[in-house]
């Protein structure tokens, strides 16, 4: 029986088109998922769209449209991504407004109300429209929501349903022991948040927000966006109950993937959502830092919005894929600018991977008359080399394809050192015994990048078994 993988993004709000950061997150992802399913596993990838709350509630009003069609819209653009980020045929699709997801979350609601977790009372505090949540003042920054500092805060008054996280201290400090976090000091973040935890609101009255998963026996009263979108997790798999929830959450390995501004939500309040529910926790979660732009966090006011759309249409496909996962930090906070993207395409997809293949092939079929026979070690039982496992298991993308493209660095220095151009007009075999050998290399070079960048890998792979040059790989800009 195969051993199973479950791995998902988080849902990102449909308020606002796809971003070149949630892009980026899917491209981790994608690469993740054909790694374990290249190593045998049975892979379960998931992503999907966060559609309730105040936000979204208000922008489709704002457009004058029913709620329901504005987020049906916005869905569709981010399923859109699957195929323009040529993302793995398995990713499956998880929408919070389909019934499956609300009978999840109020499942979920039900268990822990029954475990005594959750309680109503009145509460006051400073709300931020832009994170949908009480902000405590030990909290702001110059008096504002630390992520939103360009929104008003409004003091609401209300009675909700809070839950009662503050019983979970000691269960959650023994499940951040663990290795349950990526970076180390995201997990030292999580550990802080543990040792003054409050209890906090999980539905909003609904004279004020109508546009969410009723509460369970009271008409009243819809969840808490957090409280509803953190379950999509499990109700993607068919929870509660179902095939694919026992095979892939409770039997196989969790990881989750997620900016560093959702550590309390994805290991925290997450975390304490499923131990309240007799749920088991998920194994890890992956943080990645953001993607800046000229030394600025991205918004439409500075103009400096990378669109995910705009890399595909200048670069291609497989070359924005290459240029996030090798460009952009894993883990801090990386600066990304049109300047720099163009800097690292020529370098490293012109002037390397495509001008190395150009050239091993071009002498290829010059001289040699039928097409090598590659056998390469570096795809032995569907495995990748050793030091790219390493790096992947590491989550380590950048150094991945640096052991990569350091394999193209060596091979244009071996055709500068032996020149086989040159040598076969006085030692043709020997020069056919050098090309051979550097296609055999290509061949390996291609098979590790076919998880990164499928298409080249195929095309590479195609040339060889063909013995052709093929068309530019990665064309220059104009």
């Amino acid at each position: 029986m195969k051993k199973s993988f479950y791995l998902t993004t988080t849902l990102p709000y449909v308020n606002a088109d796809p971003h070149i950061g949630f892009a980026w997150e899917l491209v981790q992802a994608d690469i993740l998922a054909r790694w374990k399913i290249k190593e045998g596993l049975e892979v379960f990838f998931n992503t999907g769209t966060d559609e309730h709350g105040t936000k979204i509630y208000r922008k489709a009003i704002e457009e004058g449209k029913d709620p329901q069609k504005y987020v049906d819209e916005y869905a569709e653009k981010f399923k859109s991504l699957k195929k323009k980020l040529g993302l793995h045929e398995s990713l499956q699709f998880v929408r919070t407004t389909e019934e499956r997801h609300v009978r999840a979350a109020q499942e979920l609601w039900r268990l822990c109300m029954e475990k005594g977790d959750i309680y109503k009372k009145k509460y006051k505090g400073l709300y931020c429209i832009g994170d949908e949540a009480f902000i405590k003042e030990i909290d702001l920054v110059n008096g504002r929501c630390p992520n939103h500092p360009n929104l008003e805060l409004q003091e609401i008054e209300e009675e909700n349903y809070f839950f009662k996280l503050s019983n979970y201290k000691d269960k959650l400090r023994e499940y951040l022991s663990k290795d349950s976090v990526v970076p180390d000091w995201r997990r030292d973040e999580a550990l802080s948040m543990t040792e003054n935890m409050e209890d906090f609101s999980i539905s909003r009255e609904k004279t004020r927000l109508t546009w969410g998963v009723p509460v369970p026996g009271d008409e009243t009263q819809v969840m808490y966006v957090w409280f509803d979108a953190l379950t999509s997790y499990i109700s993607t798999l068919g929870w509660p109950g179902g095939e694919n929830f026992k095979k892939f959450w409770e039997e196989g390995q969790t990881l989750q993937i997620a900016g560093k501004d959702q550590v309390k939500f994805q290991s925290v309040i997450w975390q304490a959502m499923l131990m309240s529910g007799g749920v088991k926790n998920t194994d890890k979660v992956f943080y990645h830092g953001f993607i800046n732009s000229g030394g600025q966090k991205m918004s439409k006011s500075l103009g400096n919005v990378l669109n995910p759309d705009d890399l595909i249409k200048k670069y291609g496909l497989e070359a924005t894929r290459y240029l996030l996962l090798r460009h952009v930090h894993p883990f801090e906070d990386t600066d990304v600018t049109w300047e720099k993207l163009d800097e690292w395409y020529t370098a490293d997809l012109v002037n390397g991977i495509g001008n190395l293949v150009s050239r091993v092939m071009k002498m290829a079929e010059d001289n040699l008359g039928n097409a090598v026979e590659v056998n390469s070690e570096v795809n032995k039982n569907g495995k990748l080399i050793t030091e790219i496992n390493e790096k992947l298991s590491e989550f380590r993308f950048q150094d991945a394809l640096g052991i990569i493209l350091a394999k193209v660095g060596a091979l244009d220095l071996e055709i500068q050192n032996t020149q086989p151009f040159k040598l076969i007009k006085s030692d043709p075999e020997g020069a056919k015994n050098i090309i051979t050998n550097l296609v055999t290399e290509l061949s390996g070079i291609a098979l590790e990048l076919e998880i990164f960048m499928p298409e080249t890998s195929k095309k590479i792979l195609i040339a060889i078994g063909a013995n052709k040059k093929p068309d530019n790989l990665f064309p220059r800009l104009d």
